[in-house]
Parts: C-alpha cells; sequence; structure tokens
C-alpha cells in the first residue's frame, strides 16, 4: 500500500507463514508482522529505501535512481512500473521528448532515463527489453511517431557495447548485451526518430 492507502502491486510473490505480530510502531490501527521468509526473489540490498521512498508518493525530481547499482536500478523501473498510473491516455503522436543521458551506463539505467523522458520524474517506459518494445507500441505514455532527443549520448555509446552481459534481474544467465545501436534499431522500427546530441 502506498501512503494514500492505495494497493500497489509488485513483482513479487509471498508464500509465507506468519510467525509473530505486535502492534505496529506506526499506527495504532495496524500491526507489524514477522514471515519467515518466502519471497519469491530476494529483494537487493537497498531496495527498501527504493520502495519507502515511492511508498511516500511518486517521485517529483529526475534522475533519482542515477546513484544506485544496476540491481536497484532494476527495482526502480519496478517499482515505477507498479506506480504507474493505468487511466492515463498517452501523448498523440509527433510530441518531443528529451532523455538525459548523463546516467545511462547500462540498460537498467537507459530504462530509468526513458521512463523519466516519456512519463516524467518516476515514469515508466520499460524494464526490460521485452517491456520497452511494448511500450513504443502505445499505451504506455507514447503514441509513436514520435521525436526522442537524446541528450548525452556518448555515455550510452560508451557504456553500451557489444559483448555478454548479465541482466540486473536474472544474474545467472548470460546473454548479448542491449547496445545503443540496439535500443536505436528498435526505436526506428515503430518509426521514432532519435537525435543523439
Amino acid at each position: 500500500m502506498d501512503a494514500t492507502g492505495h494497493a500497489v502491486w509488485t513483482d513479487r510473490a509471498v508464500s509465507s507463514i506468519v510467525t509473530g505480530a505486535t502492534p505496529s510502531r506506526l499506527d495504532s490501527g495496524l500491526l507489524d508482522i514477522t514471515l519467515d521468509g518466502g519471497f519469491e526473489k530476494p529483494f537487493p540490498d537497498g531496495a527498501r529505501e527504493i520502495w519507502d521512498l515511492w511508498h511516500a508518493g511518486r517521485p517529483s525530481r529526475r534522475n533519482l535512481w542515477a546513484g544506485y547499482d544496476r540491481g536497484l536500478r532494476h527495482e526502480w523501473a519496478g517499482a515505477a512500473l507498479w506506480h504507474r498510473a493505468e487511466d492515463q491516455p498517452d501523448q498523440p503522436p509527433g510530441r518531443t521528448y528529451h532523455l538525459d543521458g548523463r546516467f545511462v551506463t547500462d540498460i537498467e539505467g537507459f530504462y530509468c532515463a526513458v521512463g523519466e523522458a516519456v512519463n516524467g520524474p518516476g515514469g515508466y517506459f520499460g524494464w526490460n527489453l521485452n517491456a520497452f518494445a511494448d511500450c513504443l507500441r502505445g499505451r504506455w505514455g507514447a503514441r509513436p511517431p514520435f521525436r526522442l532527443v537524446w541528450h548525452h549520448a556518448e555515455v550510452a555509446r560508451r557504456h553500451l557495447i557489444p559483448g555478454y552481459d548479465r541482466p540486473a534481474y536474472d544474474l545467472r544467465s548470460w546473454g548479448p548485451a542491449t547496445t545503443l545501436d540496439d535500443l536505436l534499431g528498435m526505436f526506428a522500427e515503430v518509426d521514432v526518430t532519435v537525435e543523439p546530441r
């Protein structure tokens, strides 16, 4: 639940046994419960800080994710997904968006930056390649064709390079790294004009 009492989904399932319950220090009408574990995937160290920030409301400043490592950037993009307003219509085709590329040093940073470019601070526009491809088709804030001005694109050009990589959401598997050229190709397929600056 966020601070307004609105239920927020996450990508984590809980299958646990309650091992204890005490009155909450946060409010007399609440309980603090203790579970025996049981989270489907462990939260990375530092995730609590992100979810506490989002619990207070959607971020109002850009790039709050920039100081996090890859795993926590993925966590940030997940929080953006689960907190996005589903009833917001897409912006009409033909708009121009500005991506702040100063912190796009990994693919997770790209997802955070493009989410904010399209949907403002804390915005979502994908958190893996399949989700990004879905967002490019519309219903996630922007309908193509549109124009994306990618400021500081040289940062991604230096960091999103060919080779092999392990995605932050599955550190057990290796696969081809996503390059800047891969992303530019995906944009071009849906008639999005990208202007690297």
